[in-house]
C-alpha cells in the first residue's frame, strides 16, 4: 500500500477514535455535508498547515461523509465507524463486521438491550413484491435508561426535502425537546442532568450524550429518487420517506448485553454471518421484535434484570 493510502486511513482512524471518545473530528479531516455536490473544503495537513481541495461524498453515503487531507478523498461514515446503522439498514457491528438486518416495515425491533439500557428502532419500509420481503429504513429511536426515562428521536415524512429544514423530531419523557436551530446548540436535562442533545447541524443533525452510558450521532436523510433508481426501491416522491443514520458509542455494556446490534459486543459473541457475501444478512427477526417504540419485551430484552447502579447515579435528578 502506498504512503498517501495508509496516511488516508490513519487520519480516519483518527477521526473515527475521536467520535468513539465522544470529541471533535481531526483537524485533518473534514466533514461534508451537501448531497452528491461538489464542495471546496479545508483541513489541516500532518505538518499544520492548512490546504482546500474539491471533494464529493461517494453515492452510497446516504448524508455526511469524512474528507481526509492532504488530497480530500472521502469515506461514508457508516464505513469507519463501528457501531453504525445506515442506509436499509447496513449496520457495522461492535466487532466490526458489516451485515444486514431487514425486519419489515412498521415494525419495531431491538436494537440493544442490557440492564440499565434498552434501544428499539422503529423501521419503515417499502414492500418488494419481487424480494418477497421490504426495503426498510430506521425511522425513529426509542431509548429507555435509568429510572424509566424515554428519550425518543424520529424523522418527519416530509414530501420535498431540503437539507436546510429540520425534520427531526426529540422527545425526553413525552415532552419536546426544543434547540435553537444553531451550530453547537445545546440542550441538557434538568430531571437527567448526564443527558444532553447538541446539533452538529443547523438542521437534521445531532449528537446525544449520556455521560458515561453512550454517544449516539444521528443525520436525518431522506431516501432520493436516485437511491431508489440505484438499489430498485420502488420509492416514489409520493412515499415522501426519510430516515435516520446513527451511529453508536457505548460506554458500560454488561457482558450479557443482547439486540441485533448489541449482541455484537458481547465477549463471547461468535459472528456466523458469512462475511464473503456482498450482504451478509442477520436473521432470527422474531427474536428481536418489540411491540412498541418503548417496549422491552422482545425475547432478546435484557432490561431490568440486574444492572449498573453508576448508570442511575448518572442519571438522576438535579436542580431545575
Amino acid at each position: 500500500m502506498s504512503r498517501v493510502s495508509w496516511t488516508f486511513l490513519f487520519v480516519l482512524f483518527l477521526a473515527a477514535a475521536k467520535f468513539s471518545a465522544g470529541q471533535a473530528p481531526s483537524p485533518h479531516t473534514a466533514v461534508i455535508n451537501t448531497r452528491g455536490k461538489r464542495t471546496t473544503v479545508s483541513c489541516k495537513n500532518s505538518d499544520g498547515n492548512y490546504t482546500t481541495c474539491v471533494a464529493t461524498c461517494p453515492s452510497k453515503c446516504s448524508g455526511k461523509c469524512i474528507a481526509a487531507c492532504p488530497d480530500c478523498r472521502t469515506l461514508c461514515f457508516c464505513d469507519i465507524f463501528p457501531g453504525t446503522v445506515c442506509g436499509d439498514p447496513r449496520f457495522t457491528g461492535g466487532d466490526g463486521n458489516i451485515f444486514y438486518f431487514h425486519g419489515h416495515k412498521d415494525g419495531d425491533f431491538c436494537l440493544l438491550s442490557d440492564p440499565n439500557l434498552h434501544i428499539n428502532a422503529h423501521f419503515i419500509g417499502k414492500h418488494n413484491p419481487a424480494l418477497n420481503r421490504d426495503f426498510t429504513w430506521v425511522q425513529a429511536l426509542g431509548i429507555l435508561f435509568g429510572d424509566d426515562h424515554q428519550f425518543y428521536i424520529g424523522v418527519q415524512k416530509t414530501a420535498t426535502w431540503s437539507d436546510e429544514s429540520d425534520r427531526l423530531i426529540i422527545t425526553f419523557d413525552g415532552e419536546p425537546v426544543d434547540i435553537p436551530a444553531e451550530l453547537n446548540a445545546r440542550w441538557v436535562s434538568n430531571s437527567a442532568p448526564a443527558l444532553s442533545v447538541t446539533r452538529t447541524a443547523t438542521a437534521n443533525g445531532v449528537l446525544l450524550e449520556l455521560s458515561g452510558v453512550l454517544t449516539i450521532m444521528a443525520n436525518a436523510v431522506p431516501i432520493t429518487e436516485e437511491e431508489s433508481r440505484i438499489h430498485n426501491y420502488g420509492v416514489g416522491p409520493d412515499d415522501s420517506l426519510a430516515h435516520l443514520d446513527v451511529s453508536f458509542k457505548f460506554h458500560s455494556l454488561s457482558d450479557n448485553v443482547d439486540g441485533v446490534l448489541g449482541q455484537t459486543y458481547r465477549p463471547d459473541y461468535v459472528n456466523r454471518l458469512d462475511v464473503t457475501k456482498k450482504m451478509p444478512v442477520m436473521g432470527n427477526s422474531p427474536r428481536f421484535v418489540s411491540s412498541g417504540i418503548f417496549s422491552t419485551d422482545c425475547k432478546a430484552s435484557q432490561f431490568g434484570h440486574g444492572g449498573n447502579p453508576e448508570i442511575a447515579m448518572v442519571t438522576g435528578s438535579g436542580d431545575v
